[in-house]
């Protein structure tokens, strides 16, 4: 992917380092000290926890190429999906764009939709608007699911913020909607078909960059299908338990998830991926 040079977002939260302890676990000792000096000065100690979390809240990513190259590529790569789904909102749908923020976080942090570890891998929570990413799952992709090259951590954040998409245009919430109504089986088709959904707008989402910023390079949509097949539910069952339950499924096979994504590269075509009435995945 050729990415370098290329403009970062702003709409990125770091956490790491520690930072990520204080923003989402609330205050912190010398916070409170402070809180308790103000009061007995007769001050609003609240403008004092005010304050300290707005400027928690606006804490923002400076990309270092040099010290910090895979943090940059994600800057990129989450401005670039701004800058695609910024004119597909404004010229097909007639409507604005509003960009999720990005939480670069290391090991756990807290989120909107609740606690978060590396080990649950990138996801997005609607609750709060945010992609939550450990960059630690790069090392996942090449090493645990065997899925290299940089295009195919941009295909996992396109993915989750294509879950922002769906959030926007109302779709989350209508599976959501569903759970306790229908049957589990069901709504794991559901969900299964939510997942697949991003998958094409992931390849909407290539086909857009592309046009608009000369972004892939040869090779780069074979990555992305890669790792789209690496996390299939069929693989991943069978890598973890031996055996395949697609009844339990609520991401969708490695072939679906392929065919998916390469859909939305080859159509960039938004009516193209109405998986919910699609009566073959």
């Amino acid at each position: 992917m050729r990415w370098k040079g290329k403009q970062t977002s702003k709409n990125i939260e770091d956490r790491r380092g520690g930072g990520g302890a204080r923003v989402a676990g609330g205050i912190g000792i010398g916070t409170i000290i402070l809180m308790i000096i103000m009061f007995l000065l007769g001050e609003n100690p609240m403008s004092l926890l005010q304050n300290n979390m707005r400027q928690q809240q606006q804490t923002q990513y400076q990309g270092n190429t040099k010290d910090d190259p895979l943090a940059e590529f994600v800057g990129v790569v989450l401005h670039q999906t701004e800058q695609v789904w910024d004119r597909i909102f404004r010229e097909q749908l007639n409507r604005r764009y509003e960009p999720p923020t990005l939480v670069l976080f290391s090991g756990q942090t807290r989120s909107g939709c609740g606690h978060a570890s590396a080990a649950t891998g990138p996801f997005y929570c609607p609750a709060d608007q945010k992609v939550y990413i450990d960059l630690s799952f790069y090392n996942d992709l090449n090493n645990r699911f065997g899925a290299s090259g940089d295009f195919a951590m941009a295909y996992v954040v396109a993915h989750e913020v294509a879950h922002h998409v769906q959030h926007l245009l109302g779709i989350t919430t209508q599976v959501h909607s569903q759970k306790g109504r229908i049957s589990q089986k069901d709504y794991n088709d559901l969900s299964v078909r939510l997942e697949l959904q991003a998958d094409f707008l992931s390849g909407v989402w290539a086909r857009y960059a592309h046009e608009m910023n000369n972004i892939l390079e040869q090779g780069d949509i074979e990555e992305a299908m890669n790792a789209a097949h690496a996390i299939g539910d069929d693989r991943i069952q069978k890598q973890t338990q031996g055996y395949v339950v697609p009844d339990s499924f609520t991401h969708g096979t490695s072939e679906q998830r392929v065919r998916w994504f390469r859909k939305g590269v080859e159509t960039g075509d938004l009516s193209q991926g109405d998986t919910f009435e699609a009566r073959y995945l």
